[in-house]
């Protein structure tokens, strides 16, 4: 259980921060760049979700489920495998989460015509805001490939799996939130030229 009986710390005023390892890294690094994407992907699923809890409950836990989850992709995160010895079992990312998502996609995706354009986001609060998580979670998706990347670091592929999926849930959310898809605004290509 997480205890917290003080915010601040100033152990981060020279620029660190601690891993979960206890490994001190600079904010600027791209392990903190990469979870620290992962929370701000959760504060706008949170934001999306004060659109989504009245008229689209089964969504709206879905969602929560997700917030869950990307606290735990934060953890991952936050704890890379060095193969040291821990005191404890660092959270992970695991498949049963991922195959959960996937089966949550293909229960909103079922009610769904095929697309026929790109979309452009909005349509309603719930979609823009739905949309503007699914960036937002690309965006640390690309900062966890980018980390996977580097030789001396290590991303769970399952987590990178994961994280794929929930941009992909996003995007499918947004369109039930818009009348299952009737009320997506249709990219139309080269209309204001």
């Amino acid at each position: 259980m997480v205890k917290l009986n003080k915010i601040y710390t100033r152990t981060g005023d020279d620029g660190t921060t601690g891993l979960g390892s206890g490994e001190r890294r600079l904010k600027s690094d791209l392990r903190v760049e990469a979870y620290g994407t992962v929370d701000e992907a959760n504060a706008c699923v949170g934001l999306a979700r004060l659109h989504t809890a009245a008229n689209h409950p089964e969504l709206d836990a879905m969602l929560g489920r997700i917030q869950n989850d990307l606290f735990d992709l934060g953890a991952d995160l936050s704890c890379p495998q060095t193969g040291e010895k821990l005191d404890y079992e660092p959270l992970r990312i695991i498949a049963a989460q991922t195959r959960r998502i996937e089966a949550d996609i293909d229960a909103l995706n079922a009610h769904l015509q095929p697309l026929k354009s790109f979309i452009l986001p909005g349509g309603s609060p719930a979609a823009a805001a739905l949309h503007l998580a699914r960036t937002v979670t690309r965006r640390a998706e690309r900062a966890m490939v980018a980390l996977a990347e580097k030789p001396q670091e290590h991303v769970n592929a399952e987590a990178i799996r994961y994280v794929n999926l929930v941009s992909d849930f996003l995007f499918v959310a947004g369109r039930v939130v818009n009348d299952n898809g009737n009320a997506d605004v249709l990219w139309v290509p080269g209309k204001n030229r």
